[in-house]
């Protein structure tokens, strides 16, 4: 019965907004916010798979050059969301932009979700587009995502921008993700990731599993501190998916990492305040690695108790 409405649900979208999305994309909330003019996560002309064993995973490439991986937000994210940073990048970089599983084009599998498989799936993605370490600029799961890759993996990973993504203790996201209340949040978003999807009757079973796994997800000193690439943390300060106090509790647990702040600013602080972002993710990318010295951590008033 709930599959019957949930496809009940796509059907009735599809005679609202008609089946002419090829080619369109929205990031979620996008409102009247910029967005790329390239549908990125949506461009199969050039779009193309690779299996990681129980589902096969979408990617596009744009440019040439030195490698780096968009890792995108989870649960309603998608590699758009990252458009206008990609637009900066692949004039210079081969920019390889890739949609986790359950989420636009790519299947979603049918192994329960877990962390290792995340850092697992990008693995065997790098590992058959590249043979070099790569950069990664990540957004909130994908973020995660990077550092169980780097703590795993760290011959894979030469550097990571990691936004909206600090320590997490279990239980703290809970609730429920139904595609009936994405539909009317962001209905044209909804829409088009209904479409593009190969397996959208399955949508509210990805939900409900990729929920559950948020809900017993906690990320601390185990990951961080075995991560020995150089890290930037970004962070919004008004993020309440990573409030700024666990992006600092992680900047100070990562080996080599350097913080960045965006004012006035939610979780998707990149297109919140892209003026600020953009500089300190190009600075950050286009620096030699050598020059990646860490931030020196300083303990709260160390210096100054008597």
């Amino acid at each position: 019965m709930k599959k019957k409405l949930i496809a009940m649900g796509i059907l009735s979208l599809s005679l609202i907004f008609g089946n002419s999305q090829a080619d369109a994309m929205r990031y979620f909330m996008q409102g009247d916010k910029i967005g790329s003019p390239t549908p990125y996560g949506n461009n199969a002309a050039i779009g193309n798979y690779i299996d990681v064993g129980d589902a096969k995973l979408y990617y596009e490439i744009y440019g040439e050059g030195k490698p780096i991986f968009i890792f995108h937000g989870g649960g309603v994210g998608s590699a758009y969301e990252l458009g206008r940073i990609i637009d900066d990048l692949r004039n210079d970089y081969q920019v390889i932009v890739v949609a986790t599983r359950g989420h636009g084009r790519s299947e979603i599998g049918r192994d329960p979700l877990t962390y290792e498989q995340k850092a697992n799936d990008m693995a065997t993605v790098m590992k058959s587009l590249t043979n070099t370490p790569a950069q990664i600029i990540s957004f909130s799961d994908g973020a995660y995502t990077a550092y169980k890759l780097a703590a795993m993996y760290p011959d894979l990973v030469e550097r990571i921008a990691a936004i909206g993504a600090g320590t997490l203790k279990k239980g703290y996201f809970s609730g429920e993700m139904k595609v009936e209340d994405m539909q009317k949040i962001d209905p044209e978003f909804t829409e088009i990731e209904l479409q593009i999807r190969p397996e959208p009757n399955r949508t509210q079973e990805f939900y409900d599993s990729y929920m559950k796994f948020w809900h017993g997800m906690s990320v601390g000193s185990e990951v961080f501190s075995k991560i020995k690439c150089p890290v930037l943390l970004m962070v919004g300060d008004e993020d309440d998916h990573a409030p700024v106090v666990t992006v600092l509790e992680a900047h100070q647990m990562i080996p080599n990492s350097r913080l960045c702040v965006i004012p006035k600013a939610w979780h998707g602080c990149f297109n919140d305040n892209y003026d600020v972002a953009r500089p300190a993710i190009l600075q950050f990318v286009n620096a030699p690695i050598d020059e990646l010295k860490s931030s020196t951590k300083v303990e709260y008033n160390s210096k100054h108790i008597k």
